[in-house]
């Protein structure tokens, strides 16, 4: 089993989704490591070589924010659009969507289950 920045590769995927596991990687950048190491995108991480494992550990640390330290600047960015009052900043505040999207209908990620209100009478 391979282990890249703390996080467990599952064993029987191709590369290229395995490294998606990995907080901050998407298909996009996980295609851009491949290329750069040299490794072939159809591997199974089990048949993966130390040395390989190596070169992709590398370029991933060299090149790329990931796990912990983007996960601590995304809330910290978030904590600064609070704390300067912005609209965004309100909207996080009160667990509602912050990009402008209907709350009249759907929503219901952000807001969470219904709460139902005292009967309305027409």
């Amino acid at each position: 089993m391979a282990r890249i920045a703390g996080v467990d590769l599952p064993n029987s995927k191709r590369i290229v989704i395995a490294l998606t596991y990995i907080f901050g990687i998407g298909n996009t950048i996980a295609e851009k490591i491949i290329e750069k190491s040299g490794v072939n995108p159809d591997t199974r991480v089990n048949k993966l070589t130390d040395e390989e494992i190596a070169r992709l550990r590398n370029i991933i640390e060299k090149n790329y924010k990931i796990e912990g330290e983007l996960r601590t600047e995304v809330s910290m960015n978030i904590k600064r659009l609070i704390d300067t009052g912005s609209y965004r900043g309100l909207r996080h505040r009160k667990g509602l969507p912050a990009n402008g999207q209907r709350t009249r209908t759907n929503a219901r990620t952000r807001k969470g289950k219904k709460k139902t209100v005292a009967g309305k009478k027409k």
